[in-house]
């Protein structure tokens, strides 16, 4: 469903990024203790938010970065998809 999804003025459709099922030592944490991760994947961007003069202000980030949001960010979709606004993204990931 989300493949053709263009979100609208500066909301942008994230997909989370799997958490970790194994800490560092060997344990494997089960499904319900797992905390959703503040990492994703940008899907696509809406065309930027205007100014009080009408000007458009594009969207700093593009589909395919790597972003860190707020943990409670945005609006849920389904398990893997969020929605979100510029203002919530903490950072861009550099790879």
């Amino acid at each position: 469903m989300f493949e053709k999804f263009r979100p609208l003025g500066d909301r942008i459709l994230v997909k989370r990024l799997e958490s970790e099922a194994k800490t560092a030592s060997g344990i494997f944490i089960p499904d319900a203790a797992q905390e959703k991760t503040q990492t994703g994947k940008v899907v696509s961007v809406g065309g930027g938010r205007r100014d009080t003069n009408g000007i458009v202000i594009p969207v700093a980030v593009k589909a395919g970065d790597l972003v860190y949001f707020g943990k409670y960010a945005g609006t849920e979709t389904d398990s893997t998809h969020l929605i979100i606004r510029e203002d919530d993204i903490l950072g861009v990931v550099e790879q």
